[in-house]
């Protein structure tokens, strides 16, 4: 990269992350009213696409924002403080709208991702394994899709959909595009009445012989046998992080706001007790030292383990198994250090708060619940495990997408 490439990189970033943070600031004016609504984001969705954030990823010439991952990691990190529900809708919309250049090829990619700019595409659904799966049978013209998938993330609010089936004559399990909007796709908001997350647009979605063409197949996803390349194995990884960046964006959001709570209590300290809601007070400042030290460690293990990943993509089809399996160890690694950071900090913030801040009108309690069902629907504990194997043994990690 030039002098000039890395000064334009860098004013792009810029520019686009300011847009986030315009976009951010629009989301928190309301954030606790429409998280108490639950209703369906479609104004939400509609903001983002107008800020240009949807098509952040997309290629210039495909038209497209040109912006790479660490800027649409970012991204998700500002929107998810001030919304961690929109954070997950837009950080799945990023995974999800480059299946086709991880697991297709270049000229399938250009040409979704060309189709997904001209319409501004919000993309939902999932390619975690799961039970039960969706069957893909051949049939005229292309393919038939069926099957009830249990969850999918922004399923209500997706022209899109993302999924995975397994080919009814083969098995092989395969990445599949589906126009949201076509005849036998029937969306359920089932997934609205979890205690947080309430805006992510999630729920079951059933497939009744739905029409696929062949070239909306984007690729295979097994990693069996040498089917899947190293670079397509990056998927993984990069849905780790955007899962890190949601639970690192809730936890910036809540000590944000609980910072200009505690600053504008009007409560003396005194020296003969504690007195919580004092911005002086000895157990406040060190309790916020603590959350302080936790979110920016997990922070920093975020970025070490994105810029691996950026590397990792620069690479492209060069990367070798053993890298994939350093760069997915290291996102790993930073999923769990934020999901743990994130609950600690959700949780604990509310102790220096005081009882008064429970009152509904602040919103606070979202914060918590928000990652708590988030880090629920993708637990650490299968990541642990395997970042112990790795360093004990130099496991691999097995290819996982998030759920």
């Amino acid at each position: 990269m030039t002098v000039v490439d890395a000064v334009t990189e860098t004013r792009d970033r810029a520019r686009w992350l300011q847009v986030a943070h315009e976009a951010a600031d629009d989301l928190a004016t309301d954030a606790v009213v429409r998280d108490q609504a639950g209703k369906t984001p479609f104004d939400e969705v509609s903001r983002l696409r107008e800020a240009g954030l949807l098509s952040l990823l997309i290629p210039v010439e495909s038209g497209g924002g040109g912006a790479d991952w660490p800027t649409a990691h970012a991204v998700i990190r500002t929107i998810a403080a001030a919304d961690g529900a929109i954070g997950q809708v837009l950080g799945c919309h990023y995974l999800l709208s480059s299946s086709a250049r991880f697991f297709g090829g270049p000229g399938l990619a250009a040409r979704v991702e060309r189709e997904s700019a001209a319409g501004q595409w919000c993309w939902g659904g999932g390619l975690a394994s799961v039970e039960p799966r969706l069957t893909l049978t051949p049939g005229p013209g292309g393919y038939v899709l069926n099957g009830r998938q249990g969850y999918a993330t922004g399923v209500l609010v997706a022209d899109r959909l993302a999924v995975r089936a397994d080919h009814s004559e083969t098995g092989e399990p395969l990445a599949v595009l589906v126009d949201a909007r076509r005849p036998g796709v029937v969306a359920g908001g089932d997934g609205g009445d979890t205690f947080g997350q309430r805006l992510a647009a999630g729920g079951s979605v059933e497939f009744d012989a739905v029409a696929v063409e062949s070239d909306a197949v984007l690729g295979p996803l097994s990693s069996d046998d040498g089917t899947m390349s190293p670079y397509a194995g990056l998927s993984a990884p990069t849905g780790r992080l955007v899962s890190a960046q949601i639970c690192l964006g809730i936890a910036q959001g809540v000590l944000a706001e609980a910072r200009e709570y505690t600053r504008a209590a009007d409560v003396p300290w005194r020296l003969d007790g504690p007195s919580y809601g004092s911005p002086r007070n000895p157990y406040v400042l060190t309790t916020y030292g603590e959350l302080t030290v936790a979110t920016f460690s997990a922070s920093a293990l975020a970025d070490q383990a994105l810029e691996a990943l950026d590397c990792g993509l620069a690479r492209g089809e060069d990367l070798t198994d053993d890298e994939c399996a350093e760069i997915t160890m290291l996102a790993a690694a930073a999923e769990a250090a934020a999901a743990g950071a994130a609950q600690d900090v959700t949780a604990r913030a509310l102790d220096v708060l005081g009882a008064r801040s429970a009152a509904s009108a602040y919103g606070f309690d979202r914060f918590w619940r928000n990652v708590r069902t988030h880090t629920l629907c993708v637990p650490v504990a299968p990541r642990l495990q395997e970042v112990g194997d790795y360093f004990l043994h130099g496991e691999h990690p097995p290819f996982a997408l998030p759920f």
